[in-house]
């Protein structure tokens, strides 16, 4: 009779592999949890953000009133008179003419690194590209100042209106500190865009530009969205560049003339605000963070709406 045998133990190798299922499913846990935590936080923060700039700008637009506020087109705090009309008009005019200059060329020289230019060249070009992006602005403003206005203001006496700085040149430097994220981020998007669409379009009889403009392009255009969505948010946020070079005065805005952005107000009067004025800069702040939320929604509502006719 054959002997009974006794309970079989699990092997050294079944074991270990146990072992690591159980180490990756305890990791992929851990990890879940964290990425909740920061989302929750993310999510946190931009409600906690919403809602102190409403409570803060909120009550001073209520007290000027927001026809008054919003359309007044005379910003004198000493007389309590608070219309910021100009400045928005300021704002939206420079971050539109700049992101429609700088879009075009961004994308063009995203194209040219991507699928154009030699792999040396493009080596070298990329790390300055990524070097503009990392410039502060103020070395924008400062170089603006030295190069841009002096020339502005050769064209401003040429028509018989010198003025120094004006909305020319805040666009010019706007366009300037832009290019850099514009231009990395279609980079980025274009060389994920897989090569064999490339291949397969130039397969068909297509030439290396119609590949390139008609396939690659189109199928890179979310990440191409998302350059420009943030490149017009640095636009119109921002301050200590287009302050040394816009001249800084609350009026309709023309190309050539002086002007004040919305952003510049804030840090050029903050020292010696208070009481209502202080409230009016708060306003200021709200209505800056409106037109970003406002800009953000359209982009994306837009290119879902390609995506979806795609």
């Amino acid at each position: 009779m054959a002997e009974k045998n006794g309970p079989v133990s699990p092997s050294p190798a079944k074991s270990s592999v146990r072992g690591e299922a159980k180490a990756k499913t305890i990791t992929e846990r851990v990890m879940n949890g964290v990425f909740f935590v920061c989302g929750i936080l993310a999510a946190v923060s931009v409600v906690f953000i919403s809602l102190y700039m409403i409570f803060s700008g909120g009550p001073a637009i209520l007290k000027i009133g927001i026809g008054e506020f919003l359309l007044g087109d005379v910003w004198n705090p000493s007389n309590n008179q608070f219309g910021i009309l100009p400045m928005i008009l300021a704002s939206v005019l420079a971050t539109v003419v700049s992101v429609l200059i700088a879009v075009p060329i961004g994308v063009l020289v995203a194209v040219f690194l991507s699928h154009i230019a030699h792999k040396r060249l493009a080596s070298l070009v990329r790390p300055m590209v990524d070097l503009l992006s990392g410039i502060p602005s103020v070395v924008y403003g400062l170089l603006g100042a030295i190069l841009i206005v002096p020339m502005i203001f050769r064209l401003q006496e040429a028509l018989s209106m010198p003025t120094g700085g004006c909305l020319l040149s805040a666009i010019i430097v706007l366009v300037i500190m832009i290019l850099p994220t514009i231009i990395s981020v279609s980079e980025t998007a274009l060389r994920a865009v897989p090569k064999s669409y490339y291949e397969a379009s130039l397969g068909l009889g297509g030439s290396k530009i119609q590949s390139i403009f008609k396939v690659v392009v189109p199928a890179a255009k979310s990440g191409i969205v998302a350059g420009m969505v943030l490149g017009t948010g640095r636009a119109i946020g921002e301050t200590m560049a287009v302050m040394m070079v816009a001249g800084n005065a609350v009026v309709l805005p023309e190309f050539l003339k002086p002007v004040r952005l919305l952003t510049v107000s804030i840090p050029f009067e903050w020292a010696y605000s208070s009481g209502l004025h202080r409230e009016a800069l708060f306003g200021i702040g709200l209505t800056l963070f409106v037109f970003i939320m406002i800009i953000n929604f359209a982009l994306n509502s837009i290119l879902k709406k390609g995506v979806k006719s795609a």
